[in-house]
């Protein structure tokens, strides 16, 4: 018997942790099917992949992007709850990914979570939600899915989590050199692409104060 595709939603499909998950449905195609993408304003790139992916739904803040392909805009809402839709990876950056995540959740949808400020704000309430009506979150970033995995299946609560940091572009200076850095210096990451926000937090630290909060 043909094995069934598991269909997938990725709500920021334009950025890193969301083109990565369709690096491997590229990997994998008999096993993911991509139902609908959602991005920001990077409309070039998601029509690139609603063609490559030939999806049904995609959801998209830019205004211009009314019609893409043979795919129907839909809100990121309705998206994140489809019932076409069996798992929801949740790749958008900022506080606007909570709704999305509570939505989910609330339909009883799997969701891979690497939104850090919805677990920040939210992170009880999500997994109460997720209990109360049949869902699963999979922490997707990477520190705290590593200590996931780790921990999952042990009978013992560890004695503390270490939270690595390998550090972003101001990894190597000096406090005297940090005092006059500049927001350019600060968005040029020495090994990852991506947005604004995600890339100034990774310079300063501020996402691993995200990330021990999130653990």
């Amino acid at each position: 018997m043909a094995r069934t595709k598991k269909r997938i939603a990725v709500l920021g499909s334009t950025g890193s942790v969301g083109s990565q998950t369709l690096d491997v449905v590229r990997q994998f195609p008999d096993e993911f099917e991509v139902v609908g993408l959602s991005a920001g304003q990077n409309v070039e790139k998601l029509a690139h992949q609603i063609d490559e992916f030939d999806v049904d739904y995609f959801s998209c803040v830019e205004d211009s992007a009314n019609a893409i392909g043979n795919a129907a805009r839909i809100s990121m809402i309705e998206l994140a709850t489809h019932p076409d839709v069996d798992f929801v990876m949740h790749a958008t950056a900022g506080i606007d990914g909570l709704p999305c995540a509570v939505a989910s959740l609330s339909a009883g949808k799997n969701v891979g979570l690497s939104n850090k400020e919805s677990i920040v704000m939210a992170g009880a309430q999500l997994k109460r939600i997720a209990d109360e009506n049949g869902g699963t979150i999979l922490p997707i970033d990477s520190e705290p899915s590593a200590l996931w995995q780790c921990v999952i299946g042990e009978t013992t609560k560890p004695k503390r989590y270490i939270v690595t940091a390998s550090g972003g572009a101001f990894r190597d200076k000096t406090p005297e050199e940090l005092a006059n850095v500049t927001p350019e210096e600060a968005l040029n990451h020495p090994t990852w692409s991506m947005g604004n926000k995600i890339t100034v937090d990774s310079a300063t630290l501020m996402n691993k104060a995200l990330e021990v909060i999130e653990t």
